[in-house]
Formats: structure tokens, sequence, C-alpha cells
């Protein structure tokens, strides 16, 4: 049985962070900055009370008669005690003898195109240990994108305003950070562990590098942007967040209803309609916040039983990381146009030339491990630059079926003369490869209707072998 140290990590990470806010929100009272104390404790208890509602729904404690762990969770000291509990629960495994045991079947990874079943027996010890790491996965998630990537962001502003780093601010910031891409590459796990739930996932340490650094140039990069941007047009920046949050907080629910599909009942059997349209709207908003720093592995389906997308969609990240690419550099050049005295001494062009750089290289990074970490890549029924390469053929045969140029001027044949094409091609077919080259009679006997009848078949050919669903069966 292995170490609950991801559960550890969480831990610290989440009592190092409210210690340092804490402390940081002192020196902005004792300093008179009313208004950095009040957002720095906004950001630091929304998060925490968020962190003990999900430990106490997924641990089911309002159904048992728990009342000191309820009342510890309330004095928001829940994380600490669940990390003792868990760390209490491994110590005592093999010291005391399971009552009975349940069996698993998990499918290893197809190697030379055969995947085997393998059965493994789990105790009742690591079947709880098994819902505690689950549990702080969700919750590293939630403190991540909903506490630390705000945190993060407030205080790099503050920083700037200020020209200066104190000591408690830029401890609260290197934390913050590290919070943020623990929590981003718990959501990675988190994403192949749903997905492949009926595989055996090894996920290796080249994969876990390589999801550190991807996350790492991706958030640092997009944080840096937002302070930029917000401090040369600070009445702009609400408008480019609420946009972006919108878009992604409504976007599942237009899915949801496009899909016609009944609603969701079956998530918790104690909760009413009412509570499930919370707790959907919980996990929206999540996943708003998440794809406001980066892209969320998790992809929320609102009419699947899981709740998640379990195929792999390369056209929908292709387009996210164009698309946030082009926004970020329109940040950039904005605050390049409107920047202000006090950025005399930076170098803009060169800072705008590294952002750049450095969210290429959060995109190198990511194709790296899809294309040769990921546990699960033999499973893909396509590759990732495969994907990729059919998103751009797509978008170029867009491009060029929309040029006026491209669009042929002619008139339509006449039933005769199409009689006579059939009869030629059928008569053609045996002959030299030569022969069957176009040439400008034909170009000039087909019309508007046969080219865009031809360009749409093989635009909805590209579009059909876009998507990398998951290929499950042996």
């Amino acid at each position: 049985m292995r170490l609950p140290s991801s559960i550890f990590v969480s831990v610290s990470l989440f009592t190092a962070e409210t210690t340092a806010a804490l402390y940081l929100s002192s020196t902005y009272r004792s300093a008179g900055d009313q208004i950095w104390q009040g957002l720095t404790l906004l950001f630091t208890l929304v998060p925490s009370v968020l962190v003990q509602l999900t430990l106490t729904f997924i641990h089911r404690d309002l159904g048992r008669d728990r009342p000191l762990v309820l009342l510890l969770h309330i004095l928001q000291f829940g994380p600490i005690v669940r990390c003792l509990e868990a760390f209490c629960i491994y110590g005592s495994v093999g010291r005391v003898e399971e009552p009975y045991v349940s069996i698993t079947r998990k499918k290893q990874i197809p190697r030379g195109g055969q995947s085997e079943e393998v059965e493994r027996q789990v105790g009742q010890a690591e079947g709880k240990l098994f819902t505690h790491r689950a549990a702080f996965a969700r919750t590293s998630v939630i403190q991540a994108f909903l506490g630390s990537a705000p945190q993060l962001t407030l205080q790099l502003y503050i920083c700037i305003l200020q020209q200066g780093v104190s000591i408690g601010r830029g401890t609260l910031m290197v934390i913050s950070l590290l919070s943020i891409v623990y929590g981003a590459l718990r959501c990675n796990i988190l994403a192949i562990k749903i997905k492949y739930d009926d595989y055996e996932v090894d996920v290796r340490p080249m994969a876990y590098l390589c999801i550190f650094l991807w996350r790492s140039f991706e958030i640092a990069t997009r944080v840096v942007v937002l302070v930029l941007f917000s401090s040369v047009l600070q009445l702009w920046v609400l408008p480019v967040v609420l946009l972006n949050f919108l878009v992604f907080f409504l976007y599942p629910w237009i899915l949801f209803w496009q899909s016609h599909s009944p609603f969701p009942e079956n998530i918790e059997k104690t909760l009413t309609r009412v509570g499930t349209t919370i707790v959907l709207c919980l996990l929206t908003f999540l996943y708003a916040g998440i794809n406001m720093f980066c892209w969320s592995a998790v992809q929320v389906k609102l009419n699947d039983p899981d709740l998640i997308n379990k195929s792999q969609n390369w056209y929908r990240m292709a387009v996210y990381y164009m698309l946030r690419f082009v926004e970020n550099a329109s940040l950039l050049l904005l605050w390049f146009i409107y920047k202000t005295d006090f950025y005399k001494l930076t170098c803009a062009p060169l800072l705008v030339l590294q952002l750049l750089v450095a969210y290429a290289i959060a995109i190198f990074f990511m194709l790296v491990f899809y294309q040769f970490c990921h546990p699960c890549r033999r499973l893909f029924a396509s590759s990732m630059t495969q994907g990729l390469w059919n998103c751009s053929s797509l978008l170029c045969l867009m491009c060029n079926s929309d040029s006026p140029q491209n669009r042929p001027i002619g008139k339509s044949p006449s039933p005769t003369t199409r009689q006579e094409m059939a009869n030629d091609g059928a008569h053609d077919t045996a002959s030299d490869t030569t022969d069957d080259m176009p040439n400008e009679t034909m170009y000039d006997m087909l019309n508007d209707t046969t080219i865009y009848d031809t360009t749409n078949e093989i635009g909805n050919n590209i579009c059909d072998g876009i998507n990398g669903d998951i290929n499950h069966s042996d």
C-alpha cells in the first residue's frame, strides 16, 4: 500500500498558504490598507469554507454521528484532522486482520494489441485511504483555482502598485503558485483516472515532470498577462474576466440544454432537485475558474452519469490554446500601447516576447506529455499530432472555401452533358493515371454547387477524425 504522500502535500500547501495569508493580512491592517486586507482574507476564507464542505460531503459526515469532526470542520481544521486520520489508517494496516475484502478487476494497458484483466483484493483500510485520496485530490483543485489563483493575481498586482515585494507577500506568492500548479497536476491525474477507470493506470515520474513544467509556464504566463493588463486598463479588466468566466460557466449548460437530456438525479440520493442544482452550479463554477487560468483536463458533461466527458477531444483543446494565445497577445499589445511611465525602466518588447515564448513552451510540454508521457496513450484512437494536424487541415479548408478566388465561375452542365461525363468516367477507369488528371475543360463544367458539396463532404470527414475517442475495447 502506497504512503498517502499526496494527502500530506495537499494539507501542507493548504496550511502554509492560509498561515501566510493571515500574517500578510495583519501587516495590511497595521499599514492601514483595509481594501488589500479584506481581499486577502476573502481569497483565503472562501476556498477554505468550500474545502471543508467538500470533505464533509465526500465522507458523508452529515449522516453520521461525528459531532467532533463536524466541529473541527466548522473551525477550519478539517483537512488537518483528515490527514491525521489517513495516516492512522495507513499505520494500522497489517496489524489488524481485515474482516472481509473486496475484489476489483482492472485491465492492464494493452501491449502488443492485447489487454489482460487482473484481479486484486482490496481491504477496508485501503478502501478508506482511496476515499481520502479522492477527497483531497478534489480539494486541491478547489483550493488552487478558487483561492490560490486569485490570491496570486492580487498580490502580484499589489507588488506592481507599491513597486516592491515584501517578505510576507513574496512568501505567499510562491506558496500560491506552487498550490496552483499542484492543483492543476492533480486535476490532470484525476481526469486520467476517471476517463480510464477500467484500466490499471501507472503514472511515471517523467509524466509528472512534463505536467509540472506545462502547468507552471501556462499559469505563470496567464497571471502575469492579466496583471500587466489590469495595471494600465483597470476598468477594462473586469469585462475581460467576466466574459471569460461566463463563457466557460455557461458552456456546459448550453451543451446540456442542446442534448435534451433529463435533469441529473443520480448525484446523491439525499439531495433534492434544488440541492442537485446547487452542486452542479458549483461544479461549473469551478470549471470556469480552472479555464480562466489554464486548460481544464476534466471536461464537464452534465448529461453524462459521471458528469465528466470521457472522450479525448483534440479539436476543443486546439481551439482553446489558439484562442488563449491570441487573447494573451492582444492583452499584451494593449498593455504595450497604453503603458505608463512606470514601466520606463522595463524593456517592454522583450517582456512581451518572453511571455509569448513562455506560453509557447507550455504548449510544447503539453504536446510532449500527450505524445510520449501519457500513461494511456496506447488507448488513443488518434495521436495528439494527428489530431492537431486534422484541426489545422480543417481550418485551412474552411479558409480556402470562403476565399472568393477559389470559387469557380461556370455554367451548370445540362442533363445530357452529365450523362456523357458519367459514361466517360466509367470508360476512363481502366486508363492510365495521366488520363485522370483534371484539365481546364473539366473545371469549366463544374458549378458552385458541386464544389461546395465536395468541400462539405471533405470537411465532415476531417471532423469525424478529429475527436480521438477512447478505444476501450480489449
